[in-house]
Formats: C-alpha cells, sequence, structure tokens
C-alpha cells in the first residue's frame, strides 16, 4: 500500500514537473507556430499571385477583358462629358496626390531612406532585403511592360504625364512591393498584434489609393492596375522569404558559434580541473 502512494506521488510528480516545463516552452513553442504559419501563408500567397498573373496576362493578351475595362473607365466619367472625371474638382486633386505616392521620385526616395536607416542601425539582411524589393521590382516591371507592350488608355484624356506602356501598372506594382515590404518590417519590431494590423492596413490602404487612382485618372486599365497589384504581392512575399531564410541562416549560424564557444569553455574548466587534481 505504501508502495503504491509512494508511485502514485512520484507519478504525479512527474506530471506536474511536465505541466511546469510545457508552461514555460509555450512562449517559444507558439513563436515558433506562428512564423512557421507566417511562412506558409507567404508561400501561398506567392504560388497565387503568380498564378493570377499568368492567367489574367493571357485573357489581356486575348482581349477577353477589353469590354469590361473600357466600360470601368468610363464609369468614372461624366456622361455627358468623358473628359470629366466624377466628384469635384479637389477629389480629382486628391486622386493626383494618391498617385504620386506610388511615383517612382516618391518611391526612390523612402527606399533610399529606409536603406539609409537600415545601415545606420547594422541590419545588413533587412537592408539586403529592402534593396532587393525595390530594385527586382523596377527590373520585373520593365521587363513585363516590354514584354506585353500595351498601349495605353486612349477613351478619355489622362490626368497625368505617362512615358511608358500599360501593362501592368508600374505605380501598383511598385507601391504593393514597397508598402507592403515596409509594412512586413514594421510588424516585425511592433510586440503588440493591434499594432501590427494597424501599421500593416496603412500600408494595404496606401497600395489600394494608388491603384485605384491610375484607373480614376484615365492613365492605366483596371486589369493593369490589378496586375500590378497581383505581381508587387508575390514579389513583396519572395523578398519575406528571403527575409526569413536569411534570418535562420544568421540565427543557426549564432548557434553553432555559442555551442561551440560552449563546448570550448567545458573542455577548458574540465582540463584545468584537472591540472587542478594531479
Amino acid at each position: 500500500m505504501f508502495r503504491n502512494r509512494e508511485s502514485w506521488s512520484k507519478r504525479t510528480g512527474r506530471l506536474r514537473s511536465a505541466g511546469r516545463h510545457a508552461l514555460t516552452q509555450w512562449p517559444r513553442l507558439s513563436g515558433w507556430i506562428v512564423r512557421e504559419a507566417a511562412v506558409l501563408v507567404a508561400l501561398f500567397l506567392t504560388s497565387l499571385g503568380i498564378w493570377f498573373f499568368v492567367e489574367l496576362a493571357e485573357e489581356v493578351r486575348e482581349g477577353s477583358f477589353q469590354h469590361v475595362d473600357r466600360q470601368m473607365l468610363l464609369m468614372l466619367r461624366e456622361a455627358e462629358d468623358p473628359a470629366d472625371p466624377l466628384g469635384p474638382r479637389w477629389f480629382e486633386e486628391a486622386a493626383r496626390d494618391f498617385t504620386a505616392l506610388g511615383g517612382v521620385a516618391v518611391l526612390a526616395g523612402l527606399s533610399l531612406a529606409v536603406c539609409g536607416y537600415l545601415l545606420l542601425r547594422r541590419q545588413h539582411d533587412l537592408f539586403l532585403v529592402m534593396a532587393t524589393a525595390a530594385i527586382g521590382a523596377l527590373l520585373l516591371n520593365t521587363a513585363l511592360k516590354y514584354a506585353f507592350d500595351r498601349p495605353r488608355p486612349d477613351l478619355v484624356p489622362h490626368g497625368s504625364y505617362v512615358y511608358t506602356r500599360s501593362f501592368p501598372s508600374g505605380h501598383s506594382m511598385m507601391a504593393a512591393t514597397i508598402y507592403l515590404t515596409i509594412g512586413v518590417m514594421l510588424t516585425r519590431i511592433q510586440r503588440q498584434l493591434v499594432v501590427r494590423y494597424y501599421l500593416f492596413s496603412l500600408c494595404v490602404l496606401t497600395t489600394l489609393l494608388v491603384g485605384a487612382s491610375r484607373v480614376y485618372l484615365g492613365v492605366h486599365w483596371p486589369t493593369d492596375v490589378l496586375a500590378g497589384w497581383l505581381a508587387g504581392s508575390a514579389w513583396a512575399a519572395i523578398c519575406y522569404l528571403l527575409a526569413t531564410w536569411r534570418y535562420r541562416v544568421g540565427a543557426g549560424r549564432l548557434e553553432r558559434v555559442s555551442s561551440e564557444e560552449r563546448a570550448a569553455e567545458i573542455e577548458q574548466a574540465e582540463h584545468s580541473e584537472h591540472l587542478s587534481g594531479s
């Protein structure tokens, strides 16, 4: 009977110890689950964005969306005068302000500012990701424009000066890449979940406003903007995966170095004890 009590107390003691250990390891486990889920989501969004872009590009080449593009563009114009966008003059001016947020000058200046900040903080991995996102998006968009060679809309007068081809929208693609990449970086330095959602939502909203303003000003077909959003989001997700890979490689390198240092310290301590004993 006493043996049964003793064995039962040992079992309950082991269960309590295991429970306390699980509670202490839960923050680490939950963080790992969140990181792995984020990687899986990024992989899914990358694959989905590329697939939708390819399908949309094929339809645009075949002219399947031409009627829809024309109807949506004319819906944003006065019926009596297609040269006049819907809404008051101040709204049209606001659309130009929003479209400037996706311009080359603004995004180049913002990218350089972020890269400079990351260099000052010695965040070289994030600097590499930011530079890759910006330069890669610019080169990719230029190559896609030359490949598809789609003319700009000619239904209405352009509300902004344009000098490149139409598909995909450069403003939309660059805005999606730069703002979403910055949004991901901001969420990594914030611990409060509400603040993370708020900052990332602002980046998404800015991206949407830039693209919508391009259609409102008559300088892009709606499918141009949609393609820009898809390509930019996919490229931003790829850059996020690159950042995750760089972080894990660096963390693994630091872990190996620290383990080697601990092993050397233990070996040195054992050697010192051996010398003192002898």
